[in-house]
């Protein structure tokens, strides 16, 4: 079983545990791992589609995990009951999927001792929604994966809201913390990106000019940011 760099930055970020659950399963891979190394005694691996849990049983069954890991078919974390899973897993879909999905099931998001979360794209907009709800971050993870960047971001719930400058939904405040090795590249291609973008707005509108200035202003944060690092 091959496991690619950004599952296995994610799989390092999962505590030991009695159970976990990993929610869009895919081929059960992440469940698979981290019962056959003994971080997680026991697992769920859910997903929407059945495809996928097909997949995920019969990967279970080739390694005789069928005792160990169990799969479930339905939405979310709508599948897991409250207080049933410690440590879950979000990853590959977009931040504004896993945004909806922890709102729709809060109750299994607060049960919970953490989430590991690993949006595909839109990490900004799950940032935002984390920090503005309250939830505390733990931890944070980046890693190049096939000349793409992958944002991991570990979370608990929690209800102490506080003001965080809006620059930090775009990069991980804890990945400048601790200055993660790969902080620098990351922050580089996000001002790369946006000066690109910036460069294909042709119209001359309020709306456009409103996007332009919006746009200068991260790249001049970021900037700032690149300095304390």
């Amino acid at each position: 079983m091959e496991i690619s760099l950004r599952l296995k930055t994610l799989l390092n970020m999962v505590d030991n545990c009695q159970c976990m659950a990993d929610i869009g399963t895919d081929h059960g891979y992440v469940p698979i791992y981290l019962v056959k190394n003994k971080i997680c005694r026991r697992a769920i691996a859910s997903d929407i589609n059945k495809g996928p849990i097909k997949k995920a049983e019969f990967n279970i069954k080739l390694h005789k995990l069928e005792d160990k890991i169990n799969c479930r078919l339905g939405r979310g974390l709508s599948t897991i009951i409250p207080g049933e899973a410690e440590e879950i897993v979000i990853a590959g879909m977009g931040g504004n999927l896993i945004r909806d999905i922890i709102e729709e099931d809060l109750e299994v998001f607060k049960s919970a001792k953490s989430l590991i979360l690993q949006p595909m794209q839109h990490s900004q907009v799950l940032r935002k929604y984390i920090y503005n709800s309250g939830f505390k971050i733990l931890d944070e993870e980046l890693c190049i994966d096939e000349n793409k960047f992958y944002e991991i971001i570990k979370v608990k719930y929690d209800e102490d809201i506080k003001y965080i400058d809006s620059i930090f939904y775009e990069v991980g405040e804890v990945l400048i913390k601790k200055k993660h090795s790969l902080v620098f590249k990351f922050l580089k291609n996000k001002i790369d990106n946006y000066n690109k973008i910036i460069l294909n707005i042709n119209k001359d509108t309020k709306l456009a000019n409103k996007r332009k200035v919006n746009l200068l202003s991260k790249i001049e944060k970021l900037q700032e940011l690149i300095e304390c690092i």
